[in-house]
């Protein structure tokens, strides 16, 4: 079976044989959800079937509008997880889908495509996965009882999905002291800014354009403590390296957080070296890779799926089996 199909402006996609889920990003057939997924699939009485997509990143807009309009039209195509060009995909598809939710309107983006009485509905899912992710290891007062700071660095879809999940959840007097963001490029923290204006209740913001990763360092070095730092690049996974240099002192008592969970993971081997003597905590990506996944399967599927409880620990189990 062909894992993956790398997608350009003219390729004909093979209309699809059986119901079938698409992974959309750049190195699809590297995840191990083409491990993971049959066997939650047989779990869950769905279809097995699941197909990458590859795109080159920030991609011919050409290409998107390919891959989408495929899936819109191919009836047993039934959607997508989209990762990477969730920015991307919506800016060159969005006339092309019927319905967007409440986030992928707000945040300019989608993770998730599925089908609902014959309508193209696109979801920004991360939020809610984000949410879920974070709140498996950070303490439920932890804000209030550290004053501790956020640092994401990068400023794609899945940064504006976590920051725009706290501004929006978390409660006076439980807040992070300030959310600092940072990216390679300016554009991508203008339009940052402007989600974040929309629904801000007073958590202050700031944005950074840090081209280099010794700019990055500057801006750990003087974290407070018990700061949470998030690599939210694309580094250590779809290119490799850190977004960060060996001079950037994590916050002592704080915690390093990476999206990614495969690849060489720069940006956690730096922490590791420093976990003792600052006293870290340090979480991959796998427990935002089970969420997100999860959240997706259950709407193109139309099925409950729980986000905790011993279901959820069951398809954790399987995951972790089959990573």
């Amino acid at each position: 079976m062909v894992e993956a199909i790398q997608a350009t402006a003219d390729i004909e996609f093979p209309k699809a044989e059986h119901p079938t889920l698409y992974f959309v990003g750049v190195t699809t057939g590297k995840s191990s959800i083409m491990r993971v997924f049959p066997a939650w699939a047989r779990h869950l009485g769905i279809s097995e079937r699941i197909m990458g997509i590859d795109c080159k990143q920030h991609d011919d807009p050409e290409v998107y509008r390919n891959v989408v309009s495929f899936m819109k039209s191919d009836p047993l195509s039934l959607g997508a997880l989209v990762t990477t060009h969730k920015i991307d995909l919506l800016a060159a598809c969005r006339d092309t889908f019927d319905e967007l939710d409440h986030y992928a309107q707000l945040m300019g983006e989608i993770s998730c495509i599925s089908k609902r009485d014959g309508m193209l509905v696109g979801h920004a899912k991360d939020p809610i996965s984000g949410g879920l992710s974070l709140g498996a290891f950070l303490p439920q007062d932890y804000w209030k009882e550290t004053g501790a700071e956020l640092f994401v660095i990068g400023a794609g879809g899945s940064s504006i999905a976590v920051t725009s999940h706290l501004i929006e959840n978390c409660p006076p007097g439980n807040r992070p002291a300030k959310i600092i963001v940072s990216n390679r490029s300016k554009p991508r923290l203008e339009q940052m800014e402007k989600i974040h204006v929309k629904i801000n209740p007073g958590i202050p913001v700031e944005y950074h354009h840090c081209p280099n990763p010794g700019d990055n360092d500057r801006i750990v070095n003087g974290l407070k403590p018990g700061s949470l730092v998030i690599n939210a690049t694309g580094l250590g996974k779809d290119a490799p390296g850190s977004p960060l240099t060996g001079d950037a002192v994590f916050p002592e008592n704080g915690i390093a957080w990476d999206f990614n969970y495969r690849g060489d993971l720069v940006f956690l081997d730096q922490a590791r070296v420093q976990e003792e003597r600052r006293n870290l905590r340090i979480e991959d990506g796998w427990t935002y890779f089970i969420h997100g996944w999860t959240r997706v399967i259950a709407e193109v599927f139309h099925i409950d799926i729980p986000t905790s409880g011993p279901e959820f620990d069951v398809l954790s189990e399987m995951a972790a089996k089959a990573r």
